[in-house]
């Protein structure tokens, strides 16, 4: 007879862990006790040598689906004569740093959407039913460790069914933390946005005004949204009008995976995805004859859809019978709603009726999206189902936080072995937002109590993140420069320790050199970097203007291929009053430089004439995207130099031109262009392999949300033997910035020590 302690690290807590050892101890005929703590789950152990050995190998082997193992310790201690039983024991909370993490919120689980549609059971239709498998955890928790009383469930006392149910270790519901039913949980009402009450069943009340094409504001579990018929053309372009979402797609409630794919084409990946725990938006192509309203996705062939991620919303769209567009409840680039008392004002004008509940929202979670690209599923947003969901680290180390850039912001906490990493938080422009960000920073420090030993930021002096950064007294600062930080974040993501060549394109972020880079090919590891070759610098007539008007920056490129002369093309003969100033503005000296990738994207979409002025970020590169036909055509690929070595634009500029006034059609120039980016972007790896003998290739930044431009490079990349490196478990995008900013700071502070 033996007694073991242990001690289990990792993902833990709120995911039915402790009701699962309660089992497995009584399989086994152990005694002893397991509990909640600040660092996860601790448990002793009491029978024989080789009932202990069992419960250690099988604890891992069998985990719950929803838990992450990292690490098991195990130490003898002192046997207890006489006990008997195995209990859960009341969670203990010090006063240091919490390592445990707050899982995620999960999709309602099949056996819990049955209990739903099962007419003789007591959670008949009830919307909040669920289970240590499913349901809200990171929106509804307040402190760690991770127990009822420290989340808005405990405003709900447990009937007495539901309180045998949360007791007894053999239910599903044991230790279910949100577990409720009708008789004691939260209440669903349909009201006016005036507060007035709506007779009738709200589900059905509310399918009804859907039905007549009316907007229903949701609350759901991360934040309030906003629903219509995804058929009614005029019902979705009173949506955009009243959000300010002027050509943006809408994303499209289904009821099931077969009704996706009568929208959609999924793979069995794609599938996977939509229909797992998290339940993300899935962006893919869609089908012919949708029978969905233009209106929803103008820009873009492919359709994002989700599965119902609670019963709530598989109550409606059953009560519905048909796809809604289910979006984010704000205006366009405000937070998402999340608290009553915000719903009039903020949703009023937008809403005509509010489906809502009376479980307060702890935390905001706006949807996350994905979509398959070259055999994998890549996050473009991850908030509700993967965040705050911890990315493993190589070693511990000091904590570090990181505020990350401006746009599609995160914050990132590295606390021991673990990336702590906020769930998206928008664009920092608009005050909500950084009002949301700055909520975030301080949520992110009082739920792990920690004090952090570096605050990392972005260089761009301007980025209010930065301005953040400088303006609170946490800790000495680091700036980190952009596409150092993406390169960081890719190994991080990727588990790769030594260093890599990086191709880093996006939009923009501010140079060590004081311009504006985003078209960059580094070497380097979270240690450090070396440049090794970028597109050629061209100016970037009115700054943020040219990012608004890509026909700017169609110009920029046209002077420096052409000169001040430029070709009949309709970009600069349908802006002829404002050309001459754009090109002033393009004199050496007067625009900041670029060698955006991002810009150049923009550039040709605006000589194709594909877009005037962008109503949202990415939109031109979209539109590009989705224009392009046949990729046949291959543009000129030239450099020049070798320290860094630059890539040259104009040859490739020149031949676009030369397309366009021989007719040759926009689908074939972008198919053209896109093949060109794969040409220069192995090129430029090539040429740092020769160099540096390195043979990985990490991918970063929000060009690389291009599916088109990842099946051309990761084959070409591949088979000229790289490896290729590719986010796995955060975006490509900004929204992984954070991730990169803490593993630099942690790097930085290695080498101090």
């Amino acid at each position: 007879m033996g007694r073991r302690r242990l001690r289990i690290a990792g993902t833990v807590q709120g995911v039915g862990f402790r009701p699962y050892l309660h089992r497995l101890a009584g399989s086994l005929s152990l005694t002893g006790a397991v509990g909640n703590d600040d660092d996860g789950v601790w448990c002793e152990i009491q029978g024989r040598a080789a009932d202990l050995d069992s419960f250690e190998t099988r604890l891992v082997a069998e985990a719950p689906p929803l838990a992450r193992i990292d690490s098991v310790r195990s130490a003898a201690v002192a046997a207890i004569e006489g006990e008997q039983g195995f209990a859960i024991a009341v969670s203990e909370s010090g006063s240091g740093t919490v390592a445990g993490t707050v899982p995620p919120d999960v999709a309602a689980c099949e056996a819990c959407l049955a209990d739903v549609a099962d007419p003789a059971g007591r959670r008949y239709r009830y919307a909040f039913t669920c289970c240590t498998d499913c349901g809200p955890r990171f929106t509804v928790v307040r402190s760690l460790p991770y127990d009822r009383e420290r989340t808005s469930m405990a405003a709900f006392e447990l009937c007495e069914a539901c309180e045998a149910e949360y007791r007894d270790p053999a239910d599903r519901r044991h230790h279910a933390q949100a577990v409720c039913c009708g008789a004691c949980g939260p209440a669903l009402s349909l009201e006016t946005m005036a507060g007035g009450a709506i007779d009738g069943d709200p589900i059905e009340a509310a399918a009804d005004l859907l039905r007549a094409g009316r907007i229903v504001a949701i609350k759901g579990v991360g934040g309030y949204q906003l629903a219509c018929r995804a058929d009614d053309g005029a019902a979705v372009a009173r949506l955009r009008q009243r959000k300010h979402r002027e050509e943006k797609p809408f994303a499209l409630l289904v009821a099931s995976v077969e009704a996706a794919r009568a929208l959609v084409d999924l793979d069995d990946l794609a599938c996977r995805a939509l229909s797992g725990p998290a339940a993300p938006i899935v962006l893919a192509p869609r089908t012919e004859s949708v029978p969905i309203a233009t209106e929803v996705a103008p820009d873009t062939r492919l359709l994002g859809v989700m599965l119902p991620a609670t019963p709530l919303h598989a109550l409606l769209i059953e009560a519905m019978g048909l796809p809604l567009v289910c979006t984010s409840g704000n205006r366009s680039d405000e937070p998402i709603v999340t608290d009553d008392a915000r719903v009039q004002p903020d949703l009023g004008d937008i809403a005509d009726a509010v489906l809502v509940h009376n479980r307060r929202i702890e935390r905001r979670a706006d949807d996350s999206v994905g979509h398959v690209v070259h055999g994998g599923f890549q996050l473009l947003r991850r908030a509700r189902g993967y965040a705050p969901g911890t990315v493993r680290l190589d070693r511990g180390g000091p904590p570090v936080l990181a505020v990350g850039a401006e746009l599609k912001s995160t914050v990132c906490l590295a606390l021991g072995a673990d990336a702590h990493m906020s769930v998206h938080l928008g664009d920092l422009e608009h005050p909500a937002a950084l009002a949301a960000f700055e909520n975030a920073v301080a949520d992110l420090l009082e739920l792990t109590r920690t004090a952090p030993e570096l605050v990392v930021h972005d260089l761009h002096p301007e980025y209010l993140s930065t301005k953040f950064a400088a303006s609170v007294d946490l800790a000495p600062r680091l700036g980190v420069q952009h596409h150092h930080a993406h390169l960081a974040s890719c190994l991080v993501d990727t588990g790769f320790g030594g260093p890599a060549i990086g191709v880093m394109f996006d939009g923009m972020g501010w140079g060590a050199d004081g311009t504006l880079w985003g078209g960059e090919i580094l070497v380097g590891d979270a240690g450090g970097y070396e440049r090794v070759a970028h597109l050629r610098p061209v100016p970037m007539p009115g700054g943020s203007a040219a990012v608004r008007q890509p026909w700017r920056m169609a110009l920029a490129h046209l002077h420096e291929t052409f000169g001040p002369e430029l070709p009949d093309l309709t970009c600069a003969t349908d802006h002829i009053e404002d050309a001459r100033q754009v090109l002033d503005q393009c004199r050496e000296g007067q625009s900041m430089l670029t060698t955006s990738m991002g810009r150049l994207f923009d550039s040709v979409a605006a000589l194709c004439g594909l877009v005037e002025t962008a109503t949202y970020e990415g939109q031109a590169a979209v539109r590009l995207e989705h224009a392009a036909g046949p990729v046949s055509r291959r543009y000129p690929v030239e450099t020049s130099g070798d320290g860094p070595a630059l890539i040259e634009t104009s040859p490739l500029i020149a031949a676009v031109v030369e397309d366009l006034q021989a007719r040759v059609g926009a689908g074939r120039v972008s198919g053209g262009f896109h093949r060109w980016v794969a040409d220069a972007t192995l090129a430029a790896a090539r040429h740092a392999r020769d160099s540096t003998g390195l043979s990985s290739v990490a991918l970063s930044g929000g060009v690389f949300q291009n599916r088109l431009l990842v099946e051309l490079v990761v084959p070409d990349l591949e088979q000229s033997g790289f490896e290729v490196l590719r986010h796995r478990q955060i975006p490509p995008n900004d929204g992984g910035i954070s991730l990169g900013q803490a593993a630099v700071g942690r790097a930085m502070l290695a080498g101090r020590r």
